[in-house]
């Protein structure tokens, strides 16, 4: 294989030490990312000869343009930084957990006196408990929605003092134990979300045996409605437990990995075994796996999932050997605070059995995604096709664009743009406007100008053409193969107006589309198309229209929220931009300022306590 001369001199100046590479193609985009212990002996053996090579490898070198490379000090830094890179830049060619997103977790605000349960995707080391990470956040809800009965824990967010006249409607119906109102105190409110956490870490028997215990004494006591109550929370714990397989006699806390592939496809099963009980199992899609090994694979599932996860069990169980199973044990050992954590292959027993039931699963899990899948893409083409006829367009429809406008009253107006290209939304491509030249609340006029500003973009990337050293943006340089607007036919008719200015009248299909009766209104058609009721052309167009307006919605929001925030942080006496910053990025928003302590506002760099003070006294 010929090498540029560029890469020979990269592979020359290489470094013997430890470290990680990214692998850049002619765009300069990272399409791999890898560690090695030592850097130049690694990444030169991928120009070796390549018959020896998995064809994707080949397919990879072919494409490497350039090459990087940090430098760290052992292989466990190296492993880390691997991970966070990946992660950043989601390579085409490293094999990846599926869906560009967090994953949900369970949080217990543990570092409140009155510990809220919350949903959130990302861990924060702020004093907070974590359970997960979870796939599904309907899952989650539904979760919570059973240990509410059993816990019945805060959600509401003011200030627990006790003295509270009244309680909210969610202790009437006995979802929230109320010590807003001094209900319960709070040792006894903390006790039960330790009790809850325990729960989540499938730890019931000591919880159970500790409430039974208060509830024979408060029947000696006389206190029945107390021994009543404990009763029927027992009883709610038994029946959740029932449900849970006990599949271990020795109750040690364990995963238990298995994977299956099919045709480019991948699903990792986990199942999650506490106190020796099965207490939940989730599955993990993988993408970027063709023809790797099914070690290597796994030992990438392995990085990814528990650099997300909340715990790490005192036991992992694979379904075969990775070759990295040194330096994941150091670092897992190092993410457990130095508990030992064992992961091995089971070669018989009750493990071997487990592995072969998380093994039947995967397997059946891949299968019901593939027809899934399948169905779905069935589903897409079918809508494609309708809308095509129903528009009576010349060309298939490949690319839909869809804009919104959201604003209050005309205040922070923002545009919206989504994408969705064969039936599936491309969020790496949305984008958002920020309304500059309208004043008021006039959406035909904010309409107008991001449609100016979108084509303006897509001209100047003709324009530019190939010029070295610009790579043009697709969401502005691929022209649509139909143009939504979101409303009626003034709208409508300021798209036609934008497409006029262009030269893309007639090339690029425009339709405005009213809310009311889901009517698609065309240029020079005095009647709309309406689509049948339950067609799946209908459905798309619905996802569509529906996700700009969220999109919109959301800009639009965080838009008139930093606008608020700002104005009120800045005149705060100290507060400039970089610790008005600081504070949000810290915070996340003005409330969670206004609650945080003394002592939480001092952590935040360049908050001194005088500072400190001094926000405390102006948001309160």
């Amino acid at each position: 294989m010929k090498v540029s001369e560029h890469i020979t001199s990269l592979l020359d100046n290489l470094p013997t030490k430890p470290g990680c590479y990214l692998m850049k193609d002619a765009a300069g985009k990272v399409i791999y990312v890898g560690k090695a212990i030592n850097l130049r002996n690694r990444v030169r053996s991928y120009f070796h000869s390549s018959n020896s090579h998995h064809p994707r490898t080949n397919q990879l070198v072919r494409k490497i343009a350039d090459i990087e490379w940090i430098v760290v000090d052992s292989e466990l830094e190296a492993l880390i930084l691997e991970m966070n890179l990946i992660k950043k830049y989601r390579p085409h060619y490293n094999v990846r957990l599926k869906d560009d997103k967090r994953y949900p977790y369970i949080k217990v605000h543990w570092a409140d006196p009155f510990p809220k349960v919350t949903v959130t995707r990302q861990m924060v080391n702020d004093g907070s408990r974590y359970f997960g990470p979870y796939t599904s956040v309907w899952a989650v809800h539904q979760t919570l929605d059973v240990l509410r009965r059993i816990f019945p824990y805060l959600t509401c967010d003011r200030e627990i003092t006790g003295q509270d006249e009244r309680a909210c409607l969610y202790h009437d119906i006995k979802l929230c134990s109320a010590p807003c109102i001094g209900a319960v105190s709070k040792e006894k409110y903390r006790q039960m979300i330790d009790d809850l956490c325990q729960f989540l870490s499938g730890r019931t028997e000591e919880i159970v045996s500790r409430m039974r215990v208060e509830m024979e004494r408060a029947a000696e006591e006389l206190r029945f409605e107390k021994a009543a109550a404990l009763r029927d929370q027992i009883r709610a714990i038994e029946n959740v437990v029932e449900r849970q397989k006990v599949v271990s006699p020795d109750y040690v806390d364990s995963d238990v990995l298995a994977m299956a592939r099919s045709n480019g496809e991948a699903v990792v099963q986990v199942f999650f075994i506490r106190g020796g009980k099965l207490i939940g199992r989730d599955y993990f899609v993988l993408e970027g796996d063709e023809d790797t090994p099914d070690s290597d694979v796994m030992a990438q599932f392995l990085k990814q999932f528990y650099d997300q996860a909340a715990t790490v069990p005192d036991q992992v169980l694979l379904p075969q050997e990775v070759e990295e199973l040194q330096i994941i044990r150091q670092w897992l050992n190092q993410k457990s605070s130095g508990q030992k954590v064992e992961i091995f292959v089971p070669r018989e027993g009750q493990q071997q059995e487990l592995l072969k039931l998380a093994a039947e699963n995967a397997a059946e899990t891949l299968q019901v995604l593939k027809a899934q899948w399948q169905a779905d893409r069935h589903r897409q083409e079918q809508a494609l096709i309708e809308l095509k006829e129903a528009l009576e367009l010349k060309e298939p429809i490949n690319r839909i664009e869809c804009f919104d406008i959201s604003n209050t009253q005309g205040t922070a107006a923002v545009g919206s743009m989504v994408v969705f290209e064969q039936g599936v939304p491309s969020k790496k491509l949305y984008r958002r406007f920020n309304i500059r030249t309208v004043v008021g609340p006039d959406d035909f006029a904010s309409m107008e100008e991001v449609l100016t500003r979108r084509f303006n973009r897509w001209k100047a990337a003709l324009e530019s053409g190939d010029a070295p050293g610009k790579k043009p943006d697709r969401a502005f340089s691929i022209l649509p193969d139909l143009l939504i607007v979101d409303g009626g036919k003034g709208q409508l008719a300021r798209a036609v107006t934008v497409l006029e200015r262009f030269g893309l009248l007639g090339k690029v299909p425009v339709a405005g589309l009213a809310k009311q009766n889901e009517e698609l209104f065309l240029p020079g058609r005095p009647l709309p198309v309406v689509l049948p009721r339950h067609s799946q052309a209908l459905y798309l167009v619905q996802r569509v229209r529906d996700e700009a307006h969220r999109f919109a919605i959301t800009a639009h929001r965080s838009r008139r929220d930093k606008a608020g925030v700002a104005s009120r942080l800045d005149a705060i006496p100290g507060i400039g931009p970089a610790r008005r910053k600081a504070l949000l990025n810290t915070f996340g928003s003005i409330e969670n300022i206004r609650e945080a302590s003394l002592k939480e506002l001092q952590l935040v760099n360049g908050i001194t306590p005088e500072l400190a003070q001094a926000i405390k006294s102006y948001l309160e």
